[in-house]
C-alpha cells in the first residue's frame, strides 16, 4: 500500500495551493516559504509523472489533470482528519460548521434552528455567512447553502428550498397607499438591489406592466439592505418567499400581490462527498429539507 501513496508533505503542499490558487497563499497557510511550496509541488508532479499547474507570470493554474486529482486528495484528507478528531477527542460534542448566504441565514434559518438543537441537543452549531463561491472559501465547512444547482465538483448537492418573489412592504405604508392591482405601485418608491439588479423588471413584466414608472427608486448594494428599508417603510422591495414568511407572520411586512408568482433559482445543501454519511451532516441535511417542505407550495401553485 505505501509503495503507491505520494510525499505526504507535497499532498498537503498540493491541496493548499490548488485552494488557494497561490504557492505564496498556501505557503503563509503551512508556515513554509513560496521555494518549500514550490519544490514539494514539483517533486509530487515528477513523483506522479504528470503537471498539475500552469504556470504563466508568477500566476498558477490548475490543469484538468490537477483538478480531477484535487477532488480526490481532498475527500482523501477530509477522511483522515474526521478519523483523527473522532479518535482523539470521541467524547467531545460534535460541531457543524454551517456556511449559508447572509440573507437566507438572517431571515429563514437562524429563526428555525432552535428546531434542530431540540432535536440534536448533542451536535454544536458554528454559523459562518458568506456570498463566496464554495470553490473561494478558504475555512472548511460541513454544510455549504448556495444557490444552485450549480458545478461542484467533489462535493455532493442536494435542492431542498424552492424560491419565487414578490412585492413587500410595511403594513403602515400599505395602508397609506394601497396597492390591489401591479399598477398601483406606480405610486411607490421601489427598492432595489444591486445583487439582484433584474428582478423588478422580470416581475414587472409577467405582470403585465413592464413599462410601470414608479413615484421614485432607491438601490442599495445588498439585497438584505433592501429588506430592512421595506420593513422601515421607505418603499416596496421584491422578496423571497418562503424566506420572508417569518416577517409577514410577524407582521412586519405584507404582501399585498399574490401574482404573478415569479419563481428564481432555490437553495441546496453542499457537502463535501466523503462527510455526506457522517450522522450529523446527514440529520442536518434531512432537517433542512423537512423544515422546507412544510413551505414549498408557491400561492396559486397548489
Amino acid at each position: 500500500m505505501s509503495t503507491h501513496l505520494p510525499p505526504l508533505n507535497a499532498l498537503r503542499a498540493f491541496e493548499a495551493a490548488a485552494r488557494l490558487a497561490s504557492f505564496s497563499a498556501a505557503a503563509n497557510e503551512l508556515y513554509v516559504t513560496h521555494g518549500a511550496v514550490s519544490k514539494q509541488i514539483k517533486q509530487l508532479e515528477e513523483w506522479l509523472g504528470v503537471r498539475l499547474f500552469e504556470r504563466a507570470g508568477g500566476r498558477v493554474k490548475l490543469t484538468d489533470v490537477g483538478w480531477r486529482y484535487l477532488v480526490q486528495v481532498q475527500d482523501g484528507l477530509d477522511i483522515i482528519a474526521n478519523a483523527t478528531a473522532q479518535l482523539m477527542q470521541p467524547d467531545r460534542p460534535r460541531r457543524l460548521t454551517i456556511n449559508s448566504t447572509p440573507t437566507l441565514a438572517m431571515h429563514w434559518l437562524l429563526p428555525q434552528l432552535s428546531q434542530f438543537q431540540r432535536q440534536y441537543p448533542e451536535v454544536e452549531l458554528r454559523m459562518m455567512t458568506s456570498d463566496r463561491d464554495i470553490s473561494r472559501l478558504t475555512v472548511p465547512f460541513d454544510v455549504a447553502i448556495r444557490r444552485g444547482p450549480g458545478d461542484w465538483p467533489g462535493y455532493m448537492t442536494k435542492p431542498f428550498l424552492d424560491e419565487w418573489e414578490q412585492p413587500l412592504l410595511s403594513p403602515e405604508l400599505l395602508e397609506r397607499l394601497p396597492i390591489r392591482q401591479p399598477g398601483d405601485l406606480a405610486r411607490h418608491t421601489l427598492l432595489y438591489a444591486d445583487t439582484r439588479p433584474t428582478a423588478w423588471q422580470r416581475w414587472l413584466t409577467l405582470a403585465g406592466v413592464p413599462d410601470l414608472k414608479p413615484a421614485s427608486t432607491q438601490h442599495f448594494d445588498h439585497f438584505y439592505l433592501a429588506l430592512q428599508a421595506a420593513m422601515d417603510g421607505l418603499g416596496v422591495t421584491l422578496g423571497p418567499l418562503p424566506m420572508m414568511q417569518t416577517e409577514i407572520d410577524a407582521g412586519t411586512l405584507v404582501a399585498p400581490l399574490p401574482r404573478p408568482v415569479v419563481p428564481v433559482r432555490g437553495y441546496c445543501w453542499i457537502v463535501p462527498r466523503a462527510m455526506v454519511n457522517d450522522p450529523a451532516i446527514a440529520a442536518f441535511c434531512q432537517w433542512l429539507e423537512s423544515c422546507a417542505n412544510a413551505l414549498q407550495q408557491a400561492p396559486g401553485q397548489h
